[in-house]
């Protein structure tokens, strides 16, 4: 039976979805509160991890190990690394990988974890699609399929952008969603990211922040709430 693990870093986006959980129940592990319940019939685990990597991928292992999910979503906000993406645009990642680990002085390429057989981590090919065709319903013409970096660094300035889009091609930089794809991937579990954009790649526009973020997290909920259905039409 599927069974969703979902990771959010908005707390509006979370408790959006906690409050449409069917019969949740809240347990607390590590620091973090997880909520277990039924989302649009789909049982569901949904937990706010916290920012940075060690945060996002201890989330993820528990909810692997102590609530047996078959499949990730993490959701959230990101640093646009694409002149093609704008304000509120939302990225489905193709794969994820770290614009901050470096071992090339022993001989990995820039990037890979040693150890790893891979340097970054593929995203699931049908969560891929089913969070891509939810996003577009949401917000029509405006998603995008590509990388995301990630890092425990806050980009701001140009010249940090222009080196993390150098060394990875990703589309957008934030600070979980590698760590959680490392998770899946070892836990052989299917993952998708999906990502609501915080700026314009050459600060050329903003928005401000309350609004920007009331209305992401309102897009990702709702493309949370969409693929969810989706998985429980194609299990049923």
């Amino acid at each position: 039976m599927t069974k969703l693990g979902i990771i959010g870093a908005m707390t509006q986006e979370v408790e959006t979805l906690v409050a449409s959980m069917a019969d949740h129940i809240a347990k607390e592990i590590a620091g973090s509160t997880f909520y277990e319940g039924t989302l649009d019939g789909l049982p569901a685990v949904i937990v706010q991890c916290g920012v940075g990597k060690v945060n996002a991928a201890l989330c993820a292992q528990i909810l692997c190990s102590c609530f047996g999910v078959t499949h990730l979503v993490n959701t959230g906000i990101a640093g646009s690394l694409s002149n093609d993406l704008d304000i509120a645009d939302l990225v489905v990642s193709r794969d994820a990988m770290y614009h901050d680990f470096d071992c090339v002085h022993f001989g990995y390429p820039y990037g890979k974890v040693p150890g790893m057989d891979v340097i970054s981590f593929p995203a699931d090919e049908t969560l891929m699609a089913y969070a891509f065709s939810a996003a577009e319903a949401v917000n029509p013409g405006h998603t995008k399929i590509g990388r995301v970096a990630s890092g425990d660094q806050f980009i701001a300035s140009k010249e940090t952008k222009d080196s993390i889009i150098e060394k990875t091609h990703a589309l957008c930089t934030e600070m979980e969603g590698t760590a959680i794809a490392q998770t899946a991937y070892r836990n052989g579990i299917p993952f998708v990211i999906l990502r609501a954009i915080s700026d314009k790649a050459d600060n050329s526009a903003e928005m401000d922040y309350p609004t920007f973020e009331t209305l992401s997290a309102h897009r990702c909920a709702e493309v949370t709430h969409r693929l969810a259905k989706m998985l429980l039409e194609a299990e049923n």
